[in-house]
């Protein structure tokens, strides 16, 4: 049976816990070897020994204790038997080293180190002092019960853990690389940019690449959380992690396999369950307050009687201090909470959120305004024609000539007209087209000369048009034909299909919601409008958008800022609770957010405030179920009233329903 001191993997605690250190730069990470051990018990305070595993195989001596124990019971209260005192104690002894054996070894480690005020101790002491007084079945029974409630506990960690770890290790552990024309079975981590792996149906796609084959389908829902096929064509982008549906494709790796952003993730979700809630540290700290004042309490439930009692029977009140120090053990405050954070991290994660640390769980909990970015978190980023008007009536004529020189052009905008015109304009002759800075094209198509861009464009070349376009709340391309206006097309960003329901729940919460933008503020507006958000602000350049919320947290506003987290890091920086859209967008956003969004639904910022609330729920009823049941039983236990049994029971009980609360996080469902 090994023993892990907490103390090791606690020591990098400090690092992590002031939340405000946005700038998580992940280069002190070794990706490639990912060498975190996830495994390891960061948050167990003083739960340092880790019963050799939690399979039931490693407790053998452990359950052979228990045997013993209720054979014994049996025969002393079932059948009257009553066995010789020294072979009694040589059972009871044996059956004692048997449970006890990793308790007593902990408890030994921690003396040499002249620490002797600890629940290992207090267990040996009360076990020990049993021994010493008689009481052989209830000093086993005391051990056996509390080393029955460690490997719960442990067990209980070690799956909340698993679920985490499930949730997110997707990586394949071989890829189907191309070289000298055959197909060779490599690590990923051998793998360089610009190489071409081959991934069959079924597979998972092991690196970041460019789609080389015409077109796949993928299960982005280990990525993203979402169910639905996605569809790409080549020359778009690939993910580590997404599960090819249909045919073999290929794809021209992009990024090392210690660069694609799985990995990224990865290490992200195993720092997180290191860095602590202000919660967890409270309660480390508390626990080790706690043992030596009930440690000193047991000393004078002992000996202060002797001063008062006309009859005091040393024996009794031994027995009263022993009870007094099984019952004061804080290990279901210790182990529950920690627990209660993975629960909430590993649900958050079920539902494509990604939290970079427990802190961050107590944070949303109080916050009360929600700032957003505009284009990209409540909008898609994508640009769709909204209407066509033709001065001569003509809207599709308007269109063929305008789509024919947008041709030309990479903008958004152009974009956007030639997906809504698709190839009406090709029996047209283009011409020379030239692109004029800021304003527009200008171009022949066919016999006319055409131009198409904003006002400015038309006015630099004396073109009267109507007022009524200046008022327009959407992007407008203005097109002339032959030196004579003949018309306008409105573009527009899509909102997301969730927006409106995402705000519609921000509000349902109580929150306060607040959108800041660059676009013009006409355009704000419009958006602001049909979501129905509480303020709103265009024109805002990065400086602009620090000022507005640095105005609300002067107002005493607790702020999430929603955005892309790269052009607004110091707006997220200056929040109390950073989140990006999109996890699979920038690296940036991944380095500079606390909390991750995966699946680009603003919705989900709503769900991650819910989960942040639940689990402190059920973390602070663990900590009261805790305290109030000790305090009942170390009043009963001093008083005489409660035996060493009672105190057990009530100790590993109160463990147990801990632990399932805590298990009641993952079960969490929400819409």
């Amino acid at each position: 049976m090994k023993s892990v001191t907490s103390d090791d993997c606690c020591s990098a605690a400090p690092a992590h816990q002031h939340h405000k250190e946005h700038n998580h730069s992940h280069d002190h990470h070794d990706h490639g070897h990912h060498h975190h051990n996830h495994d390891h018990d960061h948050d167990h305070g003083d739960h340092d020994h880790d019963h050799g595993g939690s399979g039931w195989k490693s407790q053998l001596p452990l359950i052979t204790a228990l045997i013993i124990l209720a054979v014994m019971l049996t025969l002393d209260f079932g059948f009257g038997i009553h066995l010789n005192n020294y072979l009694q104690l040589g059972i009871f002894g044996f059956a004692y080293l048997l449970a006890g054996y990793d308790v007593l070894k902990v408890a030994f480690k921690k003396a040499l180190k002249l620490d002797f005020l600890n629940e290992f101790s207090l267990m040996c002491v009360a076990t020990i002092g049993a021994f010493c007084i008689g009481s052989y079945s209830e000093g086993v029974a005391v051990m056996v019960f509390y080393s029955l409630g460690e490997w719960f506990q442990h067990a209980a960690v070690d799956n909340a853990k698993k679920s985490i770890k499930a949730l997110l290790d997707i990586r394949s552990e071989t890829a189907m690389v191309l070289r000298n024309g055959s197909l060779q079975l490599v690590k990923p981590a051998e793998i360089s940019i610009g190489e071409l792996i081959q991934v069959k149906a079924g597979e998972k796609v092991a690196l970041d690449g460019e789609l080389v084959s015409e077109k796949g389908t993928f299960n982005t829902a280990a990525m993203t959380g979402e169910s639905k096929p996605d569809s790409k064509a080549k020359g778009d982008i690939v993910l580590a992690g997404m599960i090819n549906l249909n045919t073999v494709i290929e794809v021209k790796v992009t990024a090392l396999f210690k660069d694609s952003k799985l990995s990224k993730i990865l290490d992200m979700v195993q720092d997180a369950t290191a860095r602590k809630s202000k919660t967890q540290l409270f309660i480390s700290r508390f626990a080790r307050v706690y043992t030596p004042i009930v440690f000193g309490l047991a000393v004078l439930v002992v000996g202060l009687p002797y001063f008062f009692s006309a009859h005091y029977v040393f024996t009794d009140w031994f027995y009263r201090g022993l009870v007094f120090l099984v019952i004061s053990c804080p290990c279901a405050l210790v182990i529950s909470i920690p627990l209660g954070y993975f629960g909430g991290i590993g649900l958050a994660s079920k539902n494509g959120i990604l939290f970079k640390g427990s802190n961050f769980l107590d944070v949303m909990t109080k916050i009360n305004t929600v700032v957003m970015d505009k284009t990209g978190t409540l909008t898609k980023g994508v640009f769709k024609v909204q209407k066509v008007t033709a001065a001569n009536g003509d809207e599709k004529e308007l269109m063929r000539l305008t789509a024919a020189i947008e041709s030309k052009s990479t903008h958004p905008i152009a974009a956007a007209i030639g997906l809504y015109a698709g190839d009406v304009f090709k029996d047209l002759k283009i011409g020379q087209v030239e692109e004029v800075a800021g304003k527009g094209l200008k171009g022949l198509i066919g016999e006319k000369e055409v131009l198409a861009g904003n006002t400015k464009l038309l006015d630099q070349f004396s073109i009267t048009y109507p007022q009524e376009i200046t008022r327009e709340e959407d992007t407008v391309v203005v097109v002339a034909v032959d030196g004579l206006y003949a018309g306008y097309i409105t573009i527009a960003d899509e909102l997301k299909e969730d927006a409106v329901e995402a705000i519609r729940a921000m509000h349902k919460a109580g929150l306060q919601t607040v959108m800041l933008s660059g676009d013009k503020q006409a355009v704000v507006n419009k958006v602001s409008k049909v979501l129905g958000i509480d303020q709103a602000y265009g024109d805002l350049l990065p400086e602009d958008k620090v000022a507005k919320v640095q105005a609300l947290k002067d107002a005493g506003r607790h702020i999430a800022f929603v955005g892309d987290g790269i052009n607004d890091a110091p707006v997220v920086a200056l929040a109390d609770a950073g989140i990006a859209m999109g996890g699979l967008g920038s690296d940036a956003t991944i380095e500079t957010a606390d909390i991750v969004i995966q699946n680009d639904q603003p919705s989900r910022i709503v769900t991650a405030i819910q989960i942040g609330k639940v689990t402190k729920t059920i973390v602070w009823q663990n900590i009261s179920l805790a305290i109030g049941v000790k305090v009942v039983v170390l009043i009963l236990g001093a008083g005489g009233v409660a035996t060493l049994w009672e105190a057990v029971v009530a100790d590993v009980g109160v463990a147990f329903l801990a632990i399932l609360n805590a298990i009641r996080v993952q079960r969490t469902k929400f819409n």
